[in-house]
């Protein structure tokens, strides 16, 4: 009897305590289900997005991609540019639709259309990858901005173009930033700082044959 009498104890105090905290512990499970589905649904349309996003970014590389020596057709220089643009319309805030602007570009310089390569580019720089889980590309953001400062000074843009350079912390990329720099000082005829920028991009490591001629050239000059 007397265990009986604790049971039924018990039982009551169960029942009060859930007339108290019942509804409070069911709306915590909702939520708790709701947000873990939600979780679900967002992993998921995420796999999607970037499935889809890599399938078009394939397409481009199969096309892009060439031996060094086979240029890429007219036709296919199209489909690049095209397949770019959809990526930015529907897949914008994946690294997939950044890196194929960025072929896009060079697709737009062969083609002599540096307004069209100079607006890729910039989309690059304008539209970094962030969010809570996403780090910028630093590696694309500084390759992007070097493509972008070749292509305003091919547009007789050399102050915007060294604005652009001097702006950047290169990091590794310095030989080739300072390479750039070079190239802006001898089209704004300012030889001695023309040549000091050669001299840094070969002290920064530096190797390239094209650089050595250009140095060779500003000595002829001297």
């Amino acid at each position: 009897m007397a265990l009986q009498a604790e049971e039924e104890e018990t039982i009551e105090r169960l029942k009060a305590w859930w007339k108290e905290n019942g509804q409070r512990l069911v709306t915590i499970v909702v939520v708790v289900v709701a947000g873990y589905s939600s979780w679900i649904f967002w992993q998921n349309s995420q796999t999607a997005t970037v499935s889809a996003a890599s399938d078009l970014y394939e397409q481009v590389l199969s096309l892009a991609v060439t031996d060094g020596q086979t240029e890429v057709g007219a036709e296919d220089r199209q489909t690049i540019i095209a397949l770019s643009e959809q990526l930015r319309s529907e897949f914008a805030d994946t690294d997939y639709a950044r890196f194929a602007a960025m072929y896009a570009a060079q697709q737009y310089v062969a083609m002599d259309e540096l307004a069209s390569a100079e607006a890729s580019l910039r989309w690059i720089l304008d539209n970094p990858r962030s969010g809570l889980f996403s780090q910028p590309d630093e590696a694309l953001e500084l390759t992007a901005s070097l493509r972008l400062g070749r292509v305003l000074l091919a547009q007789g843009e050399a102050e915007a173009a060294l604005q652009l350079v001097n702006s950047v912390d290169p990091q590794s990329f310095e030989a080739s930033y300072a390479e750039l720099r070079g190239d802006i000082y001898v089209a704004m005829d300012r030889v001695v700082d023309a040549r000091e920028a050669y001299t840094a991009a070969q002290q920064a490591g530096s190797t390239s044959s094209w650089l050595q001629m250009k140095m060779n050239s500003l000595a002829d000059e001297s």
